[in-house]
């Protein structure tokens, strides 16, 4: 017998997950309500254009309903980073080849030797003021980094988590995802410059 709305109302994501693929539909109304602002405000954020960002809205959340349907969730780990990893597949399958002459991008290998040794010295810095200023300029230029940068600087500091959870959500190294934001904040620095932005800490 199923259990009331108020019933499954008192039970977390990853409970709610596991019912679902227990064949209980009124438990992934729940899912969808708890989830799908934060799952679209992350997509939105990625790709910066509301209509490909429904898109790619659409295709996690129907990628989403088959997994769960096939078993493919573990409640182990929190639901929603599981869908955001989901999310993460579905726009780097479409964007992977997006690259910009003007940004700085990684080696393969994620090797930071083609850079000055001062510049990265001075990322810690820069970090911080990203994490600690009010970001009205930051945001902008945050909007002109290539996805994967773009992606793991909203993940750090919009979402609070940490680079190993940043890592697992991405499917990559955490030495990949503290590389992606070394040079995001390069770039962002570079962009700064070139636009008479102060980022100077006090």
């Amino acid at each position: 017998m199923k259990d009331s709305m108020e019933t499954l109302t008192a039970l977390t994501d990853e409970e709610l997950a596991v019912r679902y693929m227990n064949g209980d539909n009124e438990a992934f109304e729940l899912l969808l309500k708890h989830n799908q602002s934060k799952l679209f405000t992350y997509i939105f954020y990625i790709v910066r254009d509301e209509e490909k960002a429904n898109d790619f809205f659409q295709d996690t959340f129907i990628k989403i309903i088959t997994k769960l349907q096939d078993g493919m969730y573990s409640p182990s780990g929190k639901f929603l980073a599981w869908c955001m990893r989901i999310a993460h597949n579905v726009i780097m399958d479409e964007y992977r080849n997006e690259r910009s002459s003007k940004i700085v991008e990684p080696t393969e290998d994620n090797d930071l030797s083609n850079l000055k040794v001062d510049s990265v010295q001075e990322t810690n810095k820069e970090i911080e003021f990203v994490n600690s200023q009010v970001l009205k300029d930051v945001k902008k230029m945050m909007n002109k980094l290539p996805a994967s940068q773009r992606e793991v600087v909203y993940m750090r500091f919009f979402q609070q988590m940490s680079f190993k959870e940043i890592a697992a959500t991405t499917n990559v190294s955490i030495n990949t995802s503290l590389g992606r934001m070394r040079y995001a904040v390069l770039n962002m620095r570079r962009m700064a410059r070139e636009h008479g932005i102060n980022l100077d800490l006090y």
